[in-house]
């Protein structure tokens, strides 16, 4: 199992890292739900700082990312948010590269409509970017996604944490006039989108500085190829260097590209290639399952044993009984051949002639019986068994009894004394 933080949240394993801490997933133990939770990695009071405005900040949108809750264990410190197990913008476009134009205008409109309830709440994002747009698992079902990471942004009118001169964000995605130090406002985040706009449909990371130095020289150019007209003059209007005629708001950026998607071309018969949004977390490691931390399998109880017997009188031990054994069928007892009458022995007499010997002779079995007109057929005797007899063990004769040994033997211990004295007198 993972570690227990503030006695709620169950760390599991890392899914992603950010520029001030780690991300893992994570098991609420209170609300029985699996989370994502940003551990802050720096301890300094900047880096804090930051991370206090970003865990304070709470939107309720469903393309909006938001934390929602914080902890704090001695000097750790994390918030938690929804667990959104599709990846990113990035991951998709590394799967597939360029993406089917309505499927792109579905995107934007739904990063669109989350960044305007962000700017409702007066929050500059900052760094929007494809890495910090995330996409739910739906399959090849319309896609799902939510603006992430506000690490850097800030309220407007809010002190600023770094320098006026100094940049924050992501090169690549930045508007021209935070380059110049120019305080944050909500057209650099219309910046961006027009940005990731541009990526999505062309497969490769545009070079805005390049994009921006056309833009000043010729004007807006036309429509990159592969790219419909009425697209392109959205993206354009999201991509003007000069903040002032470019989209104001995140509302009527989205407004303007509502009326786009109904003049693109019709896709054709096969229509436009599917794109699966998939799970790009994993599985979960051993011990956890779809309702969390699974309990651990319990031990094979052992099974009791007989006892042993204990000493026996003469403090020797017993073997324990031998184990019972499966009943064999047996076979029926043979019937035993029947014995020979003994022949009594008479007396021995003593008579003439020579002696006579000492054991009885062995009567002989009677001639086999071969029908009442055939000659009598000799049997075989039987071999003779000589039983074996053990050797006889001499038996011990017990003594006297004590009360009659003790006695006797002071009464000859006496008259032994008395021998003596009376050869002495002699």
């Amino acid at each position: 199992m993972g570690e227990v933080f503030a006695g709620r949240y169950e760390l599991i394993d890392p899914i992603g890292r950010g520029g001030v801490g780690a991300v893992w997933r994570a098991w609420d133990h209170r609300r029985r739900r699996y989370v994502a939770a940003k551990v802050l990695q720096q301890s300094d009071a900047h880096t804090l700082l930051r991370f206090v405005r970003e865990q304070a900040l709470r939107i309720d949108h469903p393309h909006v990312l938001a934390p929602a809750s914080w902890a704090a264990d001695d000097d750790k410190v994390l918030f938690t948010m929804d667990l959104v197990a599709g990846g990113s913008l990035s991951h998709v476009i590394g799967d597939y590269g360029a993406l089917p134009p309505r499927f792109v205008c579905v995107l934007l409109d739904q990063l669109l409509s989350g960044l305007a309830t962000v700017h409702a709440e007066g929050v500059v994002h900052r760094d929007i970017k494809p890495a910090n747009i995330l996409m739910e698992v739906t399959g090849t079902g319309r896609p799902h996604l939510r603006l992430s990471d506000f690490g850097i942004s800030m309220r407007k009118g809010e002190p600023r944490l770094t320098e006026t001169n100094y940049v924050v964000g992501t090169p690549g995605y930045f508007a021209p006039e935070q380059l110049l130090g120019a305080e944050p406002d909500f057209t650099a985040d219309l910046f961006a989108v027009g940005l990731v706009g541009l990526y999505l449909l062309q497969g490769r990371r545009p070079d805005s500085d390049a994009l921006v130095r056309h833009f000043l020289a010729h004007g807006t150019p036309s429509a990159p190829q592969g790219i419909a007209e009425p697209l392109w003059q959205v993206l354009a209007g999201l991509l003007q260097p000069d903040p002032q005629t470019r989209f104001r708001t995140a509302t009527g950026a989205r407004k303007a590209l509502t009326a786009a998607v109904e003049l693109l071309p019709e896709p054709g018969p096969g229509g436009e290639e599917p794109v699966e949004i998939f799970d790009q977390i994993g599985p979960l490691p051993a011990g956890f399952g779809p309702n969390g931390p699974e309990a651990p399998t319990p031990a094979p109880e052992p099974q009791p044993q007989a006892p042993l017997p204990g000493p026996s009188e003469t403090g020797s031990f017993h073997l324990p009984p031998p184990p019972p054994r499966t009943p064999v069928s047996q076979a029926p007892a043979a019937t035993p051949a029947p014995v020979a009458p003994t022949v009594p022995t008479a007396p021995l007499t003593p008579a003439a002639g020579p002696p006579a010997p000492a054991y009885a002779p062995v009567p002989q079995p009677a001639p086999a019986y071969a029908g009442p007109y055939g000659p009598p057929t000799p049997a075989t005797p039987p071999a003779p068994t000589v039983p074996t007899t053990p050797a006889p063990v001499p038996a011990r004769r017990p003594g006297p009894p004590a009360k009659v040994a003790v006695p006797v033997l002071v009464t000859a211990l006496v008259c032994f004394a008395v021998g003596i004295w009376a050869l002495i007198q002699a």
